[in-house]
């Protein structure tokens, strides 16, 4: 869970920058993301091998 707590004379707007950069450093975005529909094992297997492929391709090329 995230939690910001806003600080004396902190204005409002200062500590909901620090609350959103929490909470995409958390990756609960993300999460929610991948949550919102179910996805086959196999499927899931087939997408990392194929952005591992695309990876590998894109550091050989440095």
């Amino acid at each position: 869970m995230v939690e910001v707590t806003v600080r004396d004379g902190e204005p409002l707007e200062r500590a909901l920058r620090r609350f959103k950069k929490k909470w995409e450093r958390a990756g609960i975005l993300r999460e929610v993301r991948q949550k919102a529909y179910y996805v086959k094992p196999s499927e899931r297997k087939r997408a990392e091998r194929k952005k591992a492929a695309r990876r590998m391709t894109r550091t050989s090329h440095y």
